[in-house]
Order: structure tokens, then sequence, then C-alpha cells
């Protein structure tokens, strides 16, 4: 069984509101995805979740999404490809500048929300989110969807000198092309945690998980995504961190 790092997109919060549970999850992850300001966290919440990942040695990524805190980041705008890597630039350095103020630094890089979306199906739009990538820092590994089929995001990633670490998740369904089901449909979302623990299990041991097109799908992961915004998440994701360390 390969070592699936768990990786959780966190520090989303924003002045007075409050969302997920970020000092009860950040112990029992690998990679902490630290929203940078544009799809949400402000300044106070990006350092004060700095820290936390500092204190329990919690590797840190730059989580940039689009300018839309309304959207939460999840509707796609109609950003320009120069565009799109100038607000990657700015979001990474953001956060790697609360960084370096504690002694740390950004260790890698994952897209948040539709322009995560966005990247995996338009390549102008990936080629232009790893040109940001290499270009702020070319050992930053760049965390991707993985897919089916990962050869075409791989040969992008191969012209610009970028490291990919592919991502697959624990509790959400797949299409038969490895895409996630739209959340609009039913079905797109485990809610039941043995399903998602097992799920996490299949995908650690290597093993194909089952489409909702009914078909056997691989997908080569390096770190699986888990979430921590409710007890109940937090519940599933020590279920997780105990499987995988059992096996």
């Amino acid at each position: 069984m390969s070592r699936l790092l768990l990786n959780c997109d966190i520090g989303e919060s924003f002045g007075a509101w409050t969302m997920g549970l970020d000092a009860e999850v950040m112990p029992l992850i690998d990679c902490a995805n630290i929203a940078c300001g544009f799809h949400a966290g402000d300044p106070g919440t990006m350092r004060r979740t700095i820290g936390l990942a500092v204190r329990h040695r919690v590797s840190i990524g730059a989580h940039p999404g689009y300018p839309d805190l309304v959207g939460f980041g999840r509707r796609s705008l109609a950003c320009s490809p120069a565009e799109v890597e100038d607000l990657m630039l700015y979001q990474i350095g953001a956060l790697d500048g609360l960084c370096r103020a504690q002694g740390a630094r950004v260790s890698y890089v994952k897209p948040h929300g539709a322009l995560y979306q966005d990247m995996m199906r338009d390549p102008a739009i990936l080629a232009a989110v790893m040109r940001a990538v290499a270009a702020y820092d070319a050992q930053l590994p760049l965390m991707l969807m993985s897919t089916r089929d990962n050869s075409a995001a791989q040969a992008i990633g191969d012209e610009h000198g970028v490291t990919l670490w592919f991502e697959a998740f624990a509790d959400r369904a797949y299409d038969g092309n490895g895409y996630l089901v739209s959340r609009s449909l039913p079905g797109a979302v485990h809610h039941d945690p043995e399903q998602v623990v097992a799920q996490a299990i299949t995908l650690a041991r290597g093993e194909s998980l089952r489409a909702s097109d009914g078909s056997d799908l691989p997908l080569k992961a390096h770190t699986l995504c888990v979430h921590g915004d409710n007890p109940g998440s937090i519940a599933a994701v020590k279920r997780i961190r105990e499987a995988l360390e059992a096996q």
C-alpha cells in the first residue's frame, strides 16, 4: 500500500464568520490547503491557520481561487490565462509572506473550487496555473485531480517542469472518466462513514473504484482530500487515519 497523504481545505473563515473545525482537523492531516483571501480567508485567519499548521508540523499549501468571496470561489469567472497566472502569483505570494513571518514556507499549491475544475478541463488554464507555480518556485508541487487518464496533465507538467501530486477524494462519487459527479446530482457526496472509509482504503491499496456508470475506475493518487467542516467529518477523518495506519 502506498503512503497516501491526507490533505484538507482549511483556513476558510472570514472576519467574524467562522467556517470549519480547523483546530480539530489539523492534528489528523499531513497537508493543509490554506485559503489565500480571494474565495475565503483574510490576513488574520491565514496567519492563525499557518501557526496552527506549524505547531502540528503539517505541510502548508497555497489554496488560491477566483476572486469570488460571495460565491466561495465555486463559480467560474471569465478570466484569461494571463489573469489566472496573475491571481495565482498574488495569492501564493501573500500566503508565503505570512508563512515566512512564522518561520515557515508554502510547500505546494492546490487551486480551489471552480478554478480547480476549470484547469482540469481547459489546458490553457492548466498551463497558466503551472506557469505561475514555476515562476514563483519551480520546486513547488501542484496538486490536481487524478482522473482515468492523467497523461495530458502530466505532459503539461513536464513541459513546465512542475511536479504533480494527483489527488483523490474519499467522500465523492466519480463518473466514468474519473471526474467528480456534480453536487447537483443524487449520490454525488458520500455521507455514510463506512463508505467513506472503505473508499479511502481502496484508493490507498491502488485498487479500482466503481464509477457512477458501473465501470471499474483505476485512480493514481498521491494524496487524499478529506474534510473537517463538521463533527461528523472530523470523526470520518479520524477513522480514515486509523484505517490507513492499520493497513
